[in-house]
């Protein structure tokens, strides 16, 4: 495959949040850190959380100044499970698939198991929030969990910002939730499931209005900025050329660059290399392989080509990248 274009395109205005901060990892090995296969391994490694926990636990609520009162950052990572938080106040940045943004109050924010994650500044922050294995709700869904609740596909919306009276509603069942959660019953798991639903549906019910309120106020160009980015998250690892996907939807490259930018504020190019970027730190930082192994992963033409790429968008080569992740 032929190298990464050069950019050319201007940087444009950026509305994300550029914090530095880096968290620091504990001394467990590197394939533990973040690929986060349990709850009671991202509270000890992300939420810095010494509490005793059950290893199997299934369900983890709580809320955002309890979970975020050690975290400054989050590693860009994959949990092996859902989360679902509501921010009320303070700040938070995200970056979610090919998105890179800075949330608002009243955000809400749903993250499917396993969908790539990650955030350079949390500060202060209000609100509540819930991990969750898919197969703790098993015994009582009739059907796949993404069919139920269509926000947990990939390539469907995930942050929709709230009224005050829908902010009140989705805070209701996240209180019932805790408040089960904190209590001793014999019926603890089969009342925590329902009120996880309770929870589900809710969050279905005002997601389907914003979604739909969205769609109807989606011109063409935005569409197409849409598509582009789905594109991006679904090929990015073997298609690093904006031609490549003006191709794929059908249109020039440089109309596409000029919806991509109209609606996004970031150039097609940054998008596709942000992904590429966010995916190689999670290779260095949670994998064993060699740089040159990574490399040929991601479809450089070599380890140079890589190197240099790592050290354009962070200043750092990838071993000193692997070092500080």
């Amino acid at each position: 495959m032929n190298g990464l274009p050069k950019e050319k395109e201007g940087t444009g205005s950026m509305k994300k949040n550029n914090g530095k901060h880096l968290l620091k990892k504990s001394t467990q090995k590197k394939k533990d850190i973040l690929n986060i296969s349990s709850l009671e391994m991202f509270e000890r490694l992300i939420n810095r959380d010494e509490k005793q926990y059950d290893l199997d636990m299934m369900v983890m609520p709580g809320t955002l100044e309890d979970k975020h009162k050690n975290c400054e950052t989050i590693p860009a990572l994959r949990r092996q499970f859902n989360l679902i938080y509501l921010l009320l106040d303070g700040e938070h940045d995200v970056k979610l698939g090919a998105d890179h943004l800075q949330l608002n109050p009243r955000d809400l924010v749903i993250v499917p198991e396993n969908m790539l994650y990650a955030s350079d500044h949390i500060r202060n922050c209000k609100g509540y929030c819930i991990h969750f294995k898919t197969e703790f709700l098993k015994p009582q869904l009739s059907k796949p969990l993404t069919d139920e609740f269509p926000y947990f596909h990939f390539d469907a919306p995930h942050i929709i910002n709230l009224s005050n009276d829908e902010s009140e509603v989705i805070q209701s069942a996240f209180k019932n939730i805790i408040s089960e959660y904190e209590r001793h019953s014999a019926e603890k798991d089969f009342l925590l499931r329902n009120l996880i639903f309770v929870l589900l549906y809710r969050v279905r019910e005002v997601y389907r209005s914003h979604v739909t309120g969205l769609k109807k106020n989606t011109d063409r160009r935005t569409q197409l900025a849409n598509r582009f980015r789905k594109l991006v998250e679904q090929n990015f690892i073997e298609k690093h050329a904006v031609s490549d996907y003006a191709e794929l939807l059908h249109v020039s490259s440089k109309y596409l660059s000029s919806a991509v930018k109209e609606t996004y504020g970031r150039t097609t190019l940054q998008i596709i290399h942000d992904m590429l970027l966010l995916e190689a730190k999670f290779q260095l930082g949670s994998t064993d392989k060699s740089v040159s192994e990574i490399a040929h992963y991601l479809h450089f033409d070599d380890q140079p080509h890589f190197s240099h790429f790592i050290k354009k968008h962070t200043g750092l080569s990838p071993q000193e990248l692997r070092r500080k992740l």
